[in-house]
């Protein structure tokens, strides 16, 4: 049997039709012009007819039933021109969607086309080609020039610009040297590197990307749940409508016609479309959302909670003061980094990095180490327990800290350090001060959101009263809560929804886990390569840009008012039809052209998202 494409049926169809009109002035005798007209609806009308056939298995009644009952009604009643017109018009406007729906995926299909295919290994000392999926981990790779860089993993070797824009969007190649980061899907621009394979074929971000958005299209918004729900209602209330028509009016042309131009085509696809086109848009510029429900609320939040260290500032401290009551400096110093040893706490980083430049030798490993959440941890040191956290760790030791020494981490706090404390089962052995400097844009980005309706801006941190101050008043916060364990973010974050409404979380997806889960939505900031990031959060910025945030809410309102306006169009042209139907005015062939012109101006709205962000990404 002779597969024929949509688009062949198309031609045949309007060759036909065309035909039989030429016939009609070379031919006296209508039969062959009727004969024409009949294979020309027959040729077009056939997927019609399966299509609705195949949903009616399934006791659904579509667009496609109607198109077909009204097909069979005007081949019955000797109208072959309307049937030939109303198929062929049926699938060319089919045909028109599909490439202007490839259209909307474009953003994702392009996505698609940057994953790797191939990879250049290392084995048994030869360089070899294989298939991207099949690189083991812990082999290493080579990648040159102009080449897909095919596993997550660290550079070994070498040094390179990466193009990581597949990833974060960003359009800017990044520096790459040894023991940094890379990931699957992004480009070298220049140098060459090998890279040991960490991650590798489905466990890459690149893949766990096109996972989510695969998924995502998938995820319906409750605005094309509820037009699913009443097309299943409304579609046989059109042919009850018909039928009634018919038997008041007896004209089945009449009743015929009803039946096409009532079909909710443009209704139904009014939602899908602008979503499809929105999740698209935002997988290109390094922006995750998890489906339409997530796009719908976003642009709903009416509060906004940021995390402090790694979102609202870099989330590298510093140290940028040492000071010692009791030890020598350099004493304290190399204490506290022991003790700090196996902390993964940013400020222990800090610690540790400071230790690192200044003592050439490995530090020794702390003995009965108890990391404490929130506080910060006891352990073992050359025989003596030391503590290393805050004042509250202080207070459940019952360690006093003296006036002086009070006074002196105040001041400190009150220029937006944080102090760490360093003390023995006795007393206060030192202070070291950590900064973290504010992201760059942060303030713009915050004046940015409250000029978009943001009603409240707070932030939820660990860190000591004092310091979150400095911050929240340096960006210009509605409000901050420091001082919080992990637990303490939720009940925050609870009680912000009870007074305010919608609250949106936003963090590093790492420490905020819990606090990103119980929110109304999670945005995980830095998500790229970061599991817990992509698990956690509705919303994942894959870059560290703050301006990606702005841009996320915009892109969600966007999808929401272009949702609104397919609907409203949808909406008013199946009631004019309706009426011109009624009122006789419109007829079958010219119903079904405005029906499927309706579709097409649908679809071609919904393209508009495409282009969105370049003047919102561009002005922070």
């Amino acid at each position: 049997m002779i597969k024929i494409s949509r688009g062949q049926r198309v031609l045949i169809s309007g060759l036909l039709i065309l035909l039989s009109f030429a016939l009609r002035y070379l031919i006296s005798d209508p039969v062959w012009k009727d004969a024409l007209m009949i294979m020309a609806a027959l040729i077009a009308g056939y997927p019609i007819a399966l299509n609705a056939f195949r949903a009616i298995r399934f006791k659904i009644v579509g667009i496609d039933a109607l198109v077909t009952l009204a097909v069979a009604g005007a081949l019955i009643i000797g109208e072959y021109w309307e049937a030939a017109a109303v198929t062929f018009l049926f699938m060319f406007g089919a045909y028109l969607e599909g490439k202007t729906l490839e259209k909307t995926r474009s953003a994702i299909k392009a996505l698609l086309d940057l994953a790797p295919n191939t990879a250049k290994v290392i084995r048994e000392g030869t360089e070899i080609e294989i298939p991207a999926e099949e690189v083991i981990k812990g082999e290493i790779v080579i990648i040159r020039p102009g080449e897909k860089i095919p596993v997550d993993g660290t550079v070994v070797e070498g040094s390179s610009y990466v193009n990581q824009a597949a990833i974060t969007g960003e359009s800017i190649p990044v520096s790459r040297g040894e023991d940094e980061t890379v990931f699957s899907g992004t480009v070298i621009e220049s140098g060459y590197i090998k890279v040991r394979a960490d991650r590798v074929g489905e466990d890459t971000t690149f893949s766990r990307i096109l996972q989510m958005v695969e998924e995502a299209q998938d995820k319906k918004a409750k605005t094309q749940k509820f037009l699913e729900v009443f097309s299943k209602y409304y579609t046989p209330g059109i042919i009850v409508l018909a039928v009634l028509v018919f038997m008041i009016t007896r004209d089945i042309e009449l009743a015929l016609t009803l039946l096409v131009i009532a079909c909710p085509g443009a209704l139904v696809i009014s939602t899908p479309v602008s979503i499809v086109a929105g999740i698209g848009n935002g997988a290109k510029h390094g922006v995750l959302m998890k489906g339409g429900e997530i796009i719908e609320k976003l642009g709903t939040v009416k509060v906004l909670a940021f995390d402090k260290t790694g979102t609202l500032t870099i989330g590298k401290p510093k140290v940028t003061k040492i000071k010692a009551f009791e030890w020598e400096e350099e004493e304290l110093l190399r204490v506290t980094a022991i003790a700090e040893g196996y902390s993964e706490h940013p400020l222990a980083k800090a610690v540790l990095e400071e230790a690192s430049k200044r003592f050439n030798d490995d530090l020794s490993a702390p003995g009965d180490l108890e990391i404490i959440a929130g506080h910060g941890l006891k352990a073992k040191i050359e025989g003596r327990t030391i503590l290393v956290g805050n004042r509250k760790l202080m207070e459940e030791n019952d360690i006093d800290i003296p006036d002086e020494i009070e006074d002196y981490i105040r001041g400190e706090e009150a220029l937006g350090q944080t102090a760490v404390i360093t003390a023995d089962r006795d007393k206060i052995l030192g202070v070291i001060s950590i900064a973290d400097d504010i992201r760059e844009g942060a303030d713009r980005l915050i004046k940015k959101l409250k000029d978009k309706g943001i009603k409240r801006i707070v932030m939820l941190t660990g860190d000591n009263k004092r310091a979150a101050s400095a911050i929240a008043k340096k960006l210009n916060l509605d409000d901050y809560y420091a001082e919080l364990l992990p637990e303490g973010k939720v009940q925050m974050l609870k009680k912000l929804q009870e007074e305010y409404g919608i609250t949106a979380m936003v963090g590093d997806g790492v420490n905020d886990a819990p606090a990103l889960a119980s929110a109304d939505l999670g945005i995980a900031m830095g998500g790229a390569g970061s599991d817990v990031a992509m698990e956690a959060a509705d919303v994942v910025l894959m870059s560290a840009e703050l301006k990606k945030l702005s841009y996320a809410i915009g892109l969600s309102r966007a999808t929401v008012i272009n949702m609104k306006q397919n609907i409203y169009f949808a909406i008013a042209v199946v009631i004019t039809l309706i009426a011109g139907v009624l009122l006789k005015l419109v007829f079958l062939s010219s119903g079904m052209l405005i029906h499927e012109i309706s579709v097409l101006l649908v679809i071609i709205n919904a393209i508009r998202l495409l282009g969105y962000g370049k003047e919102e990404l561009g002005k922070l």
